[in-house]
């Protein structure tokens, strides 16, 4: 008997074993010391003996791409919550909290990453602010982000979304791209030579792929291809057709932004894994997809498999179409309540939030002709431009539901800005947030001016939160971290996300709306955005006129 096979502090025994090198199923004890796998088949003992009864016995998952913050959750929350559904690692990428409270929010999550048996890794924000035109706490610059490089739990750089500055070479997004040999991009609807000078500055992955012929390209130019399935981001039905026995290697499945409600009451990866395989990909292709295939990509080869070496995290599920995971298991222990240490103190202080209530006056539209209107895409978070004719006098328009939108700033609070949106649904109410990607200021939407100032009011009272109003029943989900997430255990977020959603169901909206709003002002994003400088075109990265008559002429 070798030091090995004697050494092991618990066998794992009858278990079904996935094996993402090989995509099969081996029935196959394992064994574990001080964390690590230590080997797999006969020969080992141990201290201790597990009986998995013939479950099927998966690596523990791996998100890809995610804001915690997105979640409404803190990461103690989020942690306990995730873990129930088989995932042990998150590729996070902290952009949400930085814009909002600088370098302190990186350090927030970094601290999480120390205190959670989640393995939180941390890609670094590149895009604080996302472009030169948005505000925030602080403009994070290469020196700034350079001191976090060597820290335990950063992997490399986070989705470059500043495509304009790339694509010209900007010496401080360049400065950025030379920090590090892990670059996440950021590249919706880029094709040809664009895309072929986006990836040849460095930038090595995808999660804004919504089209199959796009994702089909990013992978043949050798582009890691993360595959979203969030709340209102639903790309999964579009590109898993893409994945194939090839393929599935440069393939791996990220929930970028999805609420507690959805983490709740659907899942985490193993809803991706689940979905994947009912719109027909292979099983083993899409436990690949959720395993091996993201730990590769990030360079943790300490990870994703159940082989002699790596970490042993692993979930015990009962069916491989169903993926209902039982139970998960951190370094060989099972994970359970006790393992989350609740945050008792935190480093997040004096978070910037400024912002007044506005007056009707400003936020009155004035105005008649061709009108930008922002078309929200169901599934989507690219939305489309509209041109409508249309007069002031007949803001709200519910029968073609154009509603005004709002955007008050949480740090500089003169601004603020006025659209129009399509697609919400609204047909009485309002609602407004204080969570409005990627510099976070108050968003409002609704029936009448009115009911936008009073829902915009709750927000700045609570310094931070979600509302919806109708009449004189209103719902307020306070965010009391930054503004951005709730510091109440998950169960209480999801009824009051449950309570929320009941409300502007009954005012018409569509489903998952506070997540279409959040996304109304993220400048990134084509076509057509609100800031708190009005109507924002994307596509020619410029402010424009609400009503299209209102344009100077061209210099002759």
């Amino acid at each position: 008997m070798t030091r090995w096979e004697e050494s092991a502090d618990i066998i794992f025994k009858n278990g079904i074993i996935f094996n993402p090198y090989t995509c099969e199923w081996l029935n196959e004890d394992f064994a574990v010391r001080n964390g690590i796998f230590i080997g797999t088949g006969p020969g080992y003992s141990g201290k201790e003996e597990v009986d998995l009864k013939s479950s099927y016995v998966c690596p523990g998952f791996i998100d890809a791409h995610v804001h915690i913050e997105s979640s409404l959750l803190t990461p103690y929350e989020y942690a306990r919550l995730v873990m129930q559904h088989g995932t042990t690692t998150v590729v996070a990428d902290p952009h949400e909290i930085a814009n909002v409270c600088g370098t302190a929010g990186i350090e927030y999550i970094l601290q999480a990453h120390e205190n959670q048996p989640l393995d939180i890794m941390v890609m670094l924000p590149s895009c604080v602010a996302a472009t030169p035109i948005d505000e925030c706490a602080i403009t994070l610059t290469a020196d700034l982000l350079l001191p976090f490089m060597n820290r335990d739990g950063v992997l490399g750089l986070g989705e470059m979304m500043n495509v304009p500055g790339v694509l010209s070479e900007e010496p401080l997004v360049m400065e950025k791209l030379i920090l590090t040999s892990i670059r996440d991009g950021h590249a919706p609807f880029l094709t040809g030579t664009i895309l072929d000078q986006y990836i040849a500055t460095g930038l090595q992955s995808d999660h804004e792929t919504t089209v199959k012929s796009e994702g089909k390209e990013k992978l043949q130019k050798g582009m890691f291809l993360f595959i979203r399935e969030g709340s209102t981001e639903r790309n999964l039905h579009t590109l898993i057709p893409l994945v194939n026995a090839c393929s599935s290697s440069r393939c791996s499945f990220c929930t970028d932004d999805r609420h507690a409600d959805m983490l709740v009451t659907s899942g985490h990866i193993d809803d991706c894994i689940r979905k994947a395989i009912g719109e027909g990909c292979e099983p083993e292709l899409a436990y690949r997809m959720a395993t091996l295939s993201p730990a590769e990509r990030f360079r943790l080869y300490d990870r994703g498999a159940i082989s002699a070496g790596r970490i042993a995290d692993f979930c015990v599920i009962d069916d491989i179409k169903k993926c209902n995971v039982h139970a998960t298991y951190k370094n060989g222990r099972l994970v359970l309540p006790e393992h989350f240490r609740k945050e008792k103190t935190h480093t997040l202080k004096n978070w910037p939030f400024y912002a007044k209530i506005p007056s009707p006056e400003e936020i009155r539209i004035t105005g008649t002709g061709t009108a930008r209107v922002v078309k929200i895409q169901e599934g989507q978070i690219g939305t489309k431009a509209e041109y409508i004719q249309l007069s002031s006098d007949e803001i709200p328009d519910l029968k073609r539901d154009i509603l005004k939108i709002v955007v008050v700033s949480r740090y500089y609070p003169e601004n603020i800005g006025v659209g129009l949106v399509r697609g919400l649904g609204l047909t009485s109410g309002a609602m407004a947030s204080s969570v409005s990607h990627d510099s976070h200021n108050i968003i409002a939407v609704g029936t009448s001016d009115n009911e936008i100032i009073s829902a915009i009011a709750m927000v700045v009272k609570n310094k931070g939160a979600m509302v919806a109003l109708n009449g004189k029943e209103e719902v307020c989900l306070p965010l009391s971290l930054a503004g951005l997430m709730s510091e109440l255990p998950y169960e209480n977020v999801h009824k009051g996300l449950e309570s929320i959603h009941h409300l502007t169901k009954a005012c018409g909206a569509i489903k998952d709306p506070f997540m279409y709003l959040s996304f109304l002002a993220l400048s990134v994003i084509p076509e057509l955005r609100v800031t708190t400088k009005g109507v924002f075109d994307v596509n020619i990265f410029s402010n424009v006129p609400l009503f299209m008559d209102e344009e100077k002429p061209a210099d002759t």
